[in-house]
Formats: C-alpha cells, sequence, structure tokens
C-alpha cells in the first residue's frame, strides 16, 4: 500500500564553491557567485525576483578593485625591489666635488634665512638626503617636488596631503617650463619677512633675504633659479654632476639665492631607492649596470597598475614577464637592436624618463 505521506522535496545539489580573487585581506567574489545572489527563486509566482544588485545595476565595483590593486602594488614595491637588487652590484656614486660641497655648504647654510630643498616628484623619497634635517636645524623650509609634468594628478595628490599632513610647505613646479617658480619667490619672502623686522629693532638696515637651494643631483636645482631669475644664471643639463661649485645669485632687491651643487650620502645603504635614482637619471651612469636598471624597470612597470603589460607592448609589441624584465630586454635588442642589449636597456630607460609610458610616480607616500 502506497503511503499517503506527501513526498519530500528533492535535495539541493551542493553548490560549488565560486573561484575569488584576493587583494590584499579584502576578498573580491567571482562573477559567478555575485549572479547567483542576484537572482533568487519567488516560491509564490515561482517567478525570478530581482534583487537590489540587478536594481542598481552593481555587480561588482571595478573601482574598488582597482584601488586594491594599486594599493597591493606600493606595498609590495619595495619588497620586491629588495629581493630584485640582493644580487645586483651594489648602485653607489659619490664624485670627488661632493665631499667639498658638503663642507662648504654646512659653512654658508650658517647664513641662510630659509632653505630650499628640491626633490624630484617622482620618488620624494629616495631624493631626500638622510642627514638634511639634522644640518638644518631650525632652519625654516620650504620644499620643492620638481618636474610635477612627470606624475599623475593623483600621485600629485597623494603627497601633497602627506606632507601637509605633516606641516611641511610644500610647491609643486616644473623647472623647464618655469611653473611654481614665481610661487616659490613669494613663499620665500613672506617665511623669512622677520629677518628684517629683528634688524630693524637693532637699528640696523635692511638686507635680501637669502635662500639656500639644495638637493640631489640633477632634481632641477639650477634650473629653477633659471627661471626664476628668467634669465640663464646658472649653467644647467639633464644629467647628473653639471653645477660643481656654489654660487650666489640675486632676485631682484628682495632675495639673494644660492645655487649648490647636488649632494648625496657618500653610501647609499637603500639599494631600492639608488635604483630609483638610476630610472629616474638623478645619479651618475656609471654607478650602475643599465641592463639591470632596465631590468628592474621592466618589472616595475608591468606590475604597475597605471602602466602593465599592455602599455609595453603596445609600445615594443613585445609581451612582458613581470619576473624576468631581462628576457625583454634580450627581445628587444634583437628585434631593434641586432642583440645589442645595453641599446635596448638604454631605450627602455629614456622612454620611461620621456613619459612614453604615460606620467607617473615611481613612489607613493608610506
Amino acid at each position: 500500500m502506497a503511503s499517503l505521506a506527501a513526498p519530500s522535496p528533492p535535495r539541493p545539489a551542493p553548490l560549488t564553491p565560486a573561484r575569488s580573487c584576493r587583494y590584499g585581506s579584502f576578498k573580491c567574489p567571482s562573477l559567478r557567485a555575485v549572479s547567483s545572489r542576484a537572482v533568487s527563486s519567488n516560491a509564490i509566482t515561482s517567478e525570478p525576483s530581482v534583487s537590489w544588485y540587478q536594481n542598481d545595476k552593481i555587480i561588482i565595483s571595478d573601482y574598488v578593485s582597482e584601488d586594491l590593486q594599486e594599493e597591493n602594488y606600493w606595498r609590495k614595491l619595495d619588497v620586491d625591489l629588495y629581493h630584485w637588487t640582493k644580487a645586483l652590484r651594489p648602485v653607489q656614486w659619490y664624485p670627488g666635488h661632493i665631499a667639498k660641497t658638503e663642507k662648504e655648504l654646512k659653512e654658508q647654510l650658517k647664513l641662510m634665512d630659509v632653505v630650499i630643498e628640491v626633490r624630484d616628484a617622482r620618488i620624494p623619497m629616495a631624493t631626500s638626503h638622510p642627514l638634511m634635517d639634522s644640518w638644518l636645524g631650525n632652519r625654516k623650509k620650504i620644499l620643492v617636488l620638481n618636474r610635477e609634468d612627470m606624475i599623475s594628478t593623483a600621485d600629485r595628490n597623494a603627497w601633497a596631503t602627506y606632507f601637509a599632513r605633516q606641516g611641511i610647505k610644500v610647491v609643486f613646479s616644473n623647472g623647464q617650463l618655469g611653473m611654481g617658480s614665481m610661487k616659490l619667490g613669494r613663499l620665500a619672502k613672506s617665511m623669512a619677512i622677520g629677518v628684517n623686522t629683528k634688524r630693524r629693532a637693532k637699528g640696523l638696515l635692511p638686507r635680501p633675504v637669502r635662500a639656500g637651494i639644495v638637493g640631489y643631483p640633477n632634481v632641477g636645482k639650477s634650473s629653477l633659479i633659471n627661471r626664476l631669475l628668467k634669465r640663464r644664471m646658472c649653467p644647467a643639463a639633464p644629467r647628473p654632476g653639471v653645477t660643481r661649485e656654489l654660487k650666489w645669485v640675486r632676485f631682484g632687491k628682495d632675495l639673494e639665492l644660492l645655487d649648490s651643487p647636488g649632494i648625496i650620502p657618500m653610501r647609499i645603504s637603500d639599494q631600492a631607492a639608488a635604483i630609483k635614482l638610476a630610472i629616474c637619471d638623478d645619479i651618475g651612469e656609471r654607478s650602475y649596470d643599465v641592463t639591470d636598471v632596465a631590468a628592474i624597470l621592466v618589472q616595475m612597470l608591468t606590475r604597475h597598475p597605471g602602466v602593465g603589460s599592455d602599455k609595453l607592448f603596445k609600445r615594443y609589441s613585445i609581451d612582458a614577464d613581470s619576473f624576468c624584465g631581462r628576457i625583454f630586454i634580450e627581445k628587444l635588442s634583437l628585434q631593434l637592436f641586432n642583440g645589442d642589449v645595453s641599446q635596448a636597456a638604454f631605450r627602455v630607460m629614456s622612454d620611461f624618463r620621456k613619459g612614453k609610458f604615460g606620467w607617473t610616480a615611481l613612489e607613493r607616500p608610506p
């Protein structure tokens, strides 16, 4: 005799776990997992009911994924650079004139009312001298991030916010075109306005404000002065080591500027920073192997969220591997330079410096 009990509903098949990707500690569900939640069955009408996911046409935010990917890149970059540089010959560069300049600069600092430190906007941390703050003491300082035209708006905003939180006055400039130079001149005068107030109180005549311009080699110190003066008073060229002696120049009646040669530590202990200096041409070419540096640059750009392997392929028609930039350089040498690896390496470095992959920084605030 057949049972009168209602048949039990069939058990649903077990769901296979959807694939997922991870960016940092955030688990990003796959499209299939989201879709299964977005459309559910309506028990009364037997028709699919539309959830809020579809109503708002939101499955997953691409922007969230991109932001997490970018944050993950900057967090891992210095770790990757540390491992990439361990097996390489250390990058060290300390020309003889720098030791003499450093000694003279310390003496001239005693005469300065305000110090203008110039850094490369692409690598503000790598172009920060570790002893600069101890040399300056309590003197007023203006930080100039030169070559702002070589970084993205997002890079600029990130660094502006970072230094503003530290209470550091920052001027973004382009020494080649003169952007930011007039603002810098006004700021230097305003910061040292109390100098002549004290002199008058002592019965002394007013004098021009003295501002020293210091920084690493080839960050644009002399070009910035020439733009301020609107004439070529200081030798400038796109390579490190052009300025070799201290030189005072007058800017109007109210400001005197000291142009100084680039100063760099006698020994660069942070080789990740040294590689960035080489990539950005802020250190002498004889100090590094251009093929090694270009290979690391390829690995950095391949993983960079603003560049990626697509832009490298579009430029050279060669697939890039984020784990071995040397293979990329060797392929490029065979394709364009008859196997000359050095020429291929120089091409990649030059293309980055000229913005062929888009203007982007190599550092973000810690």
